[in-house]
C-alpha cells in the first residue's frame, strides 16, 4: 500500500490495478497443499468455489480500504488456479461472476491468464457461454510461447471471434528458455 500510495501521488490519472492470485489456500485445493499442480476441490457452485470467489471480493475490499478508490479506478482480477476451460467457465458463470456483480466494486474480470497456445479454444469454451461471457471483460495472456504459436492463429483468431473482449499481455520475461 505505501508503494501504491506513492505511485498514486505521482500519477495524473487513476491507476488500474491488476491482481492475479497464484493459488487458492491449501484447504481449498485438491492436493491439500499450496505447492504443486492442483484444482479447487469439488465443482462450481459448491462451498469451495463460493469461498474462492469471496477471496476476490475480500481483495477488492482490502484494496479499497488501503487506497482511495476514486484514484485507483477499477480492480482487475483474474483467477489463475489450475482450471480447464470448462471449469473456469463454470466458476465464472456460477461463482465469481455473480459475486463480483453483487459486490460494490467496479471490477473488470480477465479470464485465462495463461499461454496464448490455449487460444482460441479457451475463449470459445468460456466466452461461448453467454452467462460466463457477460462477466468477462477480456483475456489475460502470457507471451512465453510466442515463437511457437503465430499471432494470427491465436490472438487474431480470438479477436475475430470475440471482438468485444480485449486481449492483454500480463506476464513475460526474458531468459524463459535456458538455451537463450
Amino acid at each position: 500500500i505505501p508503494l501504491l500510495s506513492r505511485a498514486l501521488a505521482m500519477s495524473k490519472r487513476p491507476l488500474l490495478l491488476f491482481a492475479s492470485p497464484w493459488t487458492a489456500p491449501a484447504w481449498m485445493r485438491s492436493n491439500g497443499d499450496v505447492r504443486g499442480k492442483a484444482t479447487l476441490k469439488g465443482k462450481a457452485g459448491d462451498k469451495y468455489h463460493k469461498a474462492w470467489a469471496n477471496y476476490f471480493i475480500k481483495y477488492c475490499l482490502w484494496n479499497q480500504a488501503g487506497m482511495d478508490s476514486r484514484r485507483t479506478g477499477e480492480c482487475v482480477c483474474a483467477p489463475t488456479i489450475a482450471f480447464t476451460a470448462a471449469q473456469q467457465r463454470d466458476f465464472i458463470a456460477q461463482d465469481l461472476g455473480p459475486a463480483l456483480a453483487h459486490s460494490p466494486h467496479r471490477t473488470l474480470l480477465l479470464m485465462l491468464d495463461d499461454q496464448r497456445i490455449h487460444l482460441p479454444h479457451w475463449a470459445k469454451v468460456v466466452l461461448g457461454n453467454a452467462t460466463a461471457a457477460r462477466y468477462v471483460a477480456g483475456l489475460a495472456i502470457h507471451w512465453y510461447l510466442d515463437a511457437i504459436v503465430p499471432p494470427g492463429c491465436s490472438l487474431e483468431a480470438t479477436h475475430k471471434l470475440f471482438p468485444d473482449h480485449f486481449l492483454l499481455y500480463t506476464e513475460a520475461c526474458t531468459g524463459f528458455f535456458m538455451f537463450r
